[in-house]
């Protein structure tokens, strides 16, 4: 018999892998980026037109167009700042967690450090100074977050550099390098996954939630969270402006989230399949 597809990993996928399609589609879909005016069809209703399904906001922009270039924003912000804080924080839970000592005490205090900071003050403090921006935010965010990669693989190398194999490894003459990369690295790949995957949802939040708070992206840029600022004053007049950048945050939130747990479930050995 055929196996059946897990539910999280089918809905997942369909929720995901649709608004990634759309989004890497735009600039054919949409060649003009969400910005054309048509003052005339200003506040249009959803479902009216063949040309606006979406409808339109207060300058007459298709919403749709908006919503799925926006999410080029959105999306390249979760990944990037997941990558850079992924492997900013896998080199010093590395080092922490291998050579113990002095490295260990020094870095996981600055660990401590960090994770005792409010994040909203560090955004609000670090915006002001610096100024917003899609550049200025993906940094942000990889500073504040490569904490949590780097507990996770200390934590996990602890468990490891006393296992067997590092030990035959370690008697054969190995160097420490060539240890932590061909021995150690390959077996932290599954929980490093697991988290990158549930912290891509977490940071497109985080971007929407700075940016309608005045402090993400330009104002002038297609993003969901700055849809959802510009639409809150027209809550009762046009609620279509800020539901379907919510709605495109909540599918591909929710996708992510689901393909994180089916991994985590796949991946962990003591999970029952």
């Amino acid at each position: 018999m055929p196996r059946k597809i897990p539910l999280e990993l089918w809905l997942g996928t369909a929720l995901f892998g649709t608004i990634a399609l759309l989004v890497v589609t735009a600039g054919w879909l949409f060649p003009d980026g969400g910005e054309s005016m048509d003052l005339s069809a200003r506040l249009l209703l959803p479902w009216k037109s063949w040309a606006h399904p979406l409808g339109t906001d207060p300058l007459g922009r298709d919403v749709l167009a908006r919503v799925v270039v926006g999410g080029q924003i959105s999306l390249t912000v979760g990944v990037l700042s997941v990558l850079g804080a992924v492997v900013l924080g896998t080199l010093v839970g590395l080092v922490a967690g291998y050579y113990r000592g002095f490295w260990e005490m020094f870095l996981m205090r600055c660990v401590d450090v960090q994770l005792a900071l409010p994040f909203i003050l560090i955004a609000i403090t670090f915006i002001s100074i610096l100024g917003g921006g899609l550049d200025h935010i993906i940094f942000f965010m990889i500073i504040s977050q490569w904490v949590q990669y780097a507990r996770l693989v200390r934590g996990q190398v602890l468990g490891l550099r006393d296992r067997e194999f590092v030990q035959a490894a370690h008697a054969i003459g190995v160097s420490d390098w060539s240890i932590i990369w061909r021995h150690m690295l390959p077996h932290l790949l599954g929980p490093l996954v697991v988290l990158m995957t549930l912290n891509v949802a977490n940071n497109i939040l985080l971007e929407s939630s700075l940016t309608f708070l005045g402090l993400g992206v330009d104002p002038m840029t297609p993003s969901w969270g700055g849809m959802l600022a510009d639409g809150r004053t027209y809550l009762q007049t046009a609620w279509w402006v800020s539901v379907f950048p919510g709605v495109a945050i909540m599918c591909c939130v929710l996708g992510l989230n689901l393909l994180g747990d089916w991994l985590r479930d796949k991946i962990d050995p003591t999970s029952v399949h």
